[in-house]
C-alpha cells in the first residue's frame, strides 16, 4: 500500500515538472524594459516577418540567422524610427531586445534558445499608433536524441525528404517521382506511430505498402539511431506533433 502511494506522489510531481516545463515554453516571457536612450521617431500599425522564423536550434545555443522584422504603415510601407522589443519564455534571450527600426523599417537580433527542448513561442512588438502591434514567431530547441536525429536526418535522409538545396547538399527531391514527405509534413506524419515509422526506415517503404524508393536502412542504423530520427521527426513536425495521452486500464 505504501509502495503505491509513493508512485502516486513521484508520478504527481513528475506530471508538476511536466507541466512547468511546458508553461516555461509557451507563457513566461520575458518583459525586459527598453534599453535606455532608445526614442521612436515614427510609428507603424503593422509588424511582419521578414526572415528568420520557424528555425531548429540546439538548447541553450544562438540561432544561426538572426530574427528580422519589418514594421509598416497602413498602406505597407517600411516605418523607419520605430520601436520594436523582442520577447520570448524564460531562458531565451535576444541581443538586442529593443531596437528602432533602421532606414528600411527592419529590425534585426540574435535569438539564443533556452535549455529545455520543444517549440518555443517568440513575439515582436511595436507600440503602433493607437495600440500594441504584435508578431509570433516560432522556433524550435533540439534536446541531445533530437540534435543526434538532425545529424543523422542530414547524412541519410535530408537529400530526398528536404525540397531546398543548401551549400552542403543539393536536394534530389525534385527528380523523384513519388516525393516523399519532407519532414516539418505533420498533416501526414503525425498521423504515424511510431512502430510505422520504425517499419519504414528499417524495412523501406514497401514495408507500409509506401513507395519502393524509399529505402531500408536497417543494415545501417542501429535502434537507437531509429529512435533518434523519429524524436527529430516528432520536433519539427508542423503542426505541431501531439501524443496520444497515457490511457489507464479499468478494472
Amino acid at each position: 500500500m505504501m509502495k503505491r502511494f509513493a508512485a502516486r506522489i513521484t508520478f504527481r510531481s513528475s506530471a508538476w515538472v511536466a507541466l512547468l516545463a511546458l508553461a516555461t515554453l509557451a507563457g513566461c516571457k520575458q518583459n525586459a524594459p527598453p534599453v535606455p536612450g532608445l526614442k521612436a521617431t515614427a510609428a507603424g500599425t503593422a509588424i511582419v516577418e521578414s526572415s528568420g522564423g520557424h528555425q531548429v536550434g540546439v538548447t541553450g545555443t544562438a540561432l544561426s540567422d538572426p530574427l528580422v522584422v519589418q514594421v509598416n504603415d497602413d498602406q505597407g510601407t517600411a516605418v523607419p524610427g520605430a520601436l520594436v522589443e523582442f520577447h520570448g519564455p524564460a531562458g531565451v534571450s535576444f541581443d538586442p531586445a529593443a531596437m528602432i527600426t533602421d532606414s528600411s523599417g527592419q529590425a534585426t537580433t540574435s535569438v539564443t534558445l533556452g535549455s529545455i527542448a520543444g517549440r518555443y513561442q517568440l513575439s515582436a512588438v511595436t507600440p503602433g499608433k493607437s495600440r500594441p502591434v504584435t508578431l509570433d514567431i516560432v522556433a524550435t530547441a533540439l534536446g541531445y536524441q533530437q540534435r543526434l536525429g538532425s545529424i543523422l536526418a542530414d547524412k541519410h535522409c535530408n537529400r530526398c525528404h528536404d525540397p531546398e538545396s543548401s551549400p552542403q547538399r543539393v536536394s534530389n527531391y525534385d527528380n523523384l517521382e513519388v516525393k516523399p514527405h519532407p519532414f516539418t509534413e505533420g498533416n501526414t506524419l503525425n498521423k504515424m506511430s511510431d512502430a510505422d515509422l520504425t517499419s519504414i526506415i528499417l524495412h523501406g517503404g514497401p514495408a507500409l505498402n509506401r513507395s519502393a524508393l524509399m529505402p531500408s536502412y536497417g543494415n545501417t542504423l542501429s535502434a537507437a539511431d531509429v529512435r533518434a530520427l523519429i524524436a527529430y521527426t516528432r520536433a519539427v513536425a508542423d503542426p505541431p506533433y501531439q501524443p496520444a495521452g497515457t490511457v489507464y486500464a479499468r478494472k
